[in-house]
């Protein structure tokens, strides 16, 4: 598969885009990055998103795949050198329901609510968001990983939350380490990775970028 062509439209603090570059990295694929605007749709990403008009998209010989736990799962089923999914049908729907888990209980509300609420309404998705958490590292016990010895598919899901830490626990006046510390230590452990340090976002980043979009939601 050396002469396919791979592209990939995305946004740099895209926690659901870090998840396809890590994947990509840890199967070692070559491709070109094209940094969306999210104001400004390109015609490419309408074109190859026009359902939902969204990043991240993978583009593979010319064929677009969508929606970022696809795309992980596309390219782990395309490349299939450094398995992300397990081989047994149980534990393969086990990681499927995690990662999904992440997407609607990280990803979809409580990390948004706790940057954009305010008073009891932010308390109230802090500590959902905790115990979201608490769920997650339980799931983990003393694995160190997800996907047990090596990286797997719910840690290429979750992991790019951990850039976002920062920014949630500064806005919420919380800390994620005193409440789930081992949960902190898989992070660390999974930045020692170059696939994943190299694909995450750098933290402060990441708040700035979220006082941002704070201060245009206020405004609006």
């Amino acid at each position: 598969m050396d002469n396919d062509q791979v592209t990939l439209l995305d946004f740099w603090a895209s926690p659901a885009g870090m998840r396809v570059r890590i994947a990509l990295a840890e199967k070692g694929v070559k491709y070109e990055y094209k940094e969306q605007s999210l104001r400004n749709k390109s015609a490419l990403l309408l074109e190859m998103n026009p359902v939902h008009k969204k990043i991240p998209v993978l583009i593979h010989n010319g064929k677009s795949i969508c929606e970022s736990l696809n795309i992980v799962q596309y390219i782990d089923e395309t490349w299939k050198q450094s398995p992300l999914l397990p081989s047994d049908p149980y534990e393969r729907t086990q990681s499927m329901f995690w990662a999904n888990f992440v997407d609607q209980k990280i990803y979809d509300l409580k990390g948004k609510m706790i940057w954009t609420a305010e008073g009891e309404e932010q308390e109230a998705a802090k500590k959902d968001f905790i115990d979201c958490l608490k769920l997650l590292e339980g799931e983990l016990g003393a694995k160190p990983y997800f996907g047990g010895e090596t990286l797997g598919f719910v840690d290429v899901a979750f992991v790019p939350f951990y850039c976002w830490f920062h920014a949630y626990e500064t806005m919420a006046n919380f800390s994620i380490v005193a409440e789930c510390p081992q949960l902190i230590e898989w992070c660390q452990r999974c930045m020692q990775k170059d696939s994943v340090s190299k694909s995450l976002a750098d933290p402060p980043k990441i708040y700035n970028f979220t006082m941002k979009l704070r201060r245009i939601s206020e405004n609006v």
